[in-house]
């Protein structure tokens, strides 16, 4: 008899903040916060088109294999930089 086993995918947060400064002071606090084992990726996201720096958004990438991490609580951190949580 065989049985099923499940994979467990990768659980990835993804917080929207609107400069590098605000994604760079949330990925510290998330790691202060939760006690992350990985550091926070930092990633820009220019707007189609959008040629000017200023203008683009920082999203903070955070993986959360065991799916301990509150999306309510990040999305209150970010919220707390002017930013959101990506929903899934």
């Amino acid at each position: 008899m065989q049985q099923n086993v499940q994979v467990n995918d990768v659980t990835r947060h993804v917080l929207v903040l609107p400069d590098r400064d605000a994604a760079e002071d949330v990925a510290t606090e998330l790691t202060d916060l939760f006690g992350l084992a990985e550091e926070p990726q930092l990633v820009r996201d220019a707007l189609a088109g959008e040629d000017d720096a200023e203008d683009a958004q920082w999203l903070v990438v955070v993986e959360d294999p065991d799916a301990r991490l509150d999306p309510k609580a990040l999305d209150t951190l970010a919220a707390d930089h002017d930013g959101w949580l990506e929903s899934p």
